[in-house]
């Protein structure tokens, strides 16, 4: 469960022999050894935008539930309404803490009445394991890590389904936003989830770890880019999501985010902490020249606001763009100061996300 093996080395998800096949950097990444660019981040990154690339997110943890509670203790511990979540759908979703704040945000897929599919952030999969299995106690409710028995491949942008198609034993075009299935990808059983962290259409692809090479180099085969943590990063900035550690966290007030709509009318665990009003708020940002990164002082009138929580320069906008937490009553001015090295740099408040895809 930890995210170390067991001498303390950092752990490698089954294709990492295919990254260094490929040539790519590799970074240690929440304990993982994992590719942060291959050809380069702006190339990476413009391929997801444009056509379609794929990342490996195996590091990613899964856990399956089951029993006939397992819809009552998922309703418990987290903030989203499950009883509204169909067979074959998935739903993105927070675990809220005791205490406050949130212990992860995650997704849940729906594969029967009594059994749900789970995946959370690779940083917390010990973490999550623990309070979860904390929680079910009082339920009859079964919880089973299987972290190490997949493989996971996001394939992303506005060709992915079309070039998955071609080698698909079911019809993927017609699957909405959010579904939740399996099927046969170039002859071998997956699941398939119409999901993603990038603000493109995909799949992400879910396969049996011992098989997880085999797949990612037939879809390196079919023109595939592809792509590693760096353009990971940049892509879901510029879509405006979150990430745990920076926009969100154990003490962060979920709230401060524009995702209030994951938190439905009923009674979970830690409810009291999220009905509490936010004493932050996060905005996006826009500079003309210099990035900017976490942790950098964000000012207004010359005292300091907030700070920011994830910044790059956005390859799509041609500008650097960031996320920022500030307080409440300051956050509705029109531009700020963002310290520098000791310098302050004007940056514009503008709205999230910072790039929306096409409707097509």
């Amino acid at each position: 469960m930890t995210n170390l093996d067991e001498t303390g080395a950092l752990r490698r998800t089954p294709l990492h022999a295919a990254h260094l096949k490929a040539g790519a950097r590799m970074v240690p990444f929440g304990g993982w050894d994992m590719p942060v660019q291959y050809a380069g981040v702006k190339a990476e990154h413009a391929a997801v935008r444009q056509s379609a690339g794929m990342f490996d997110v195996s590091h990613m943890g899964e856990f399956r539930v089951t029993g006939p509670d397992a819809e009552a203790f998922l309703q418990y511990v987290t903030t989203n309404d499950l009883s509204k979540l169909r067979p074959g759908r998935a739903q993105y979703n927070w675990l809220p803490g005791e205490a406050g704040g949130l212990v992860d945000d995650i997704y849940i897929y729906r594969v029967s009445a009594d059994e749900f599919f789970m995946v959370v952030n690779a940083s917390n999969i010990a973490k999550d394991w623990a309070h979860l299995t904390r929680q079910a106690a009082r339920y009859g409710a079964v919880l089973t890590d299987e972290s190490d028995q997949w493989g996971l491949i996001a394939v992303q942008g506005p060709k992915a389904a079309d070039l998955l198609q071609l080698h698909a034993d079911t019809d993927l075009i017609a699957r909405k936003k959010n579904s939740f299935f399996s099927a046969h990808l170039f002859g071998l059983p997956v699941w398939l989830a119409r999901t993603g962290y990038t603000g493109e259409d995909g799949f992400e692809v879910f396969v049996a770890a011992e098989q997880a090479e085999e797949m990612w180099n037939q879809l390196l085969s079919v023109g595939l880019i592809p792509a590693g943590l760096g353009a990971r990063d940049t892509l879901r900035l510029e879509a405006g999501f979150p990430l745990y550690g920076h926009e969100f966290s154990d003490s962060i007030h979920p709230l401060s985010s524009t995702y209030t709509w994951v938190v439905k009318d009923k009674q979970h665990l830690g409810r009291e902490h999220i009905d509490l009003a936010p004493s932050q708020k996060l905005i996006g940002l826009a500079l003309d020249k210099v990035p900017v990164r976490e942790g950098y002082p964000v000012q207004l009138d010359g005292q300091v606001v907030g700070h920011i929580t994830s910044g790059s320069l956005s390859p799509t906008l041609g500008y650097p763009v960031a996320m920022a937490l500030v307080n409440v009553q300051s956050a509705d001015a029109e531009a700020y100061g963002v310290e520098v090295r000791g310098k302050l740099h004007e940056a514009r408040r503008v709205a999230l996300p910072f790039y929306k895809k096409a409707d097509v």
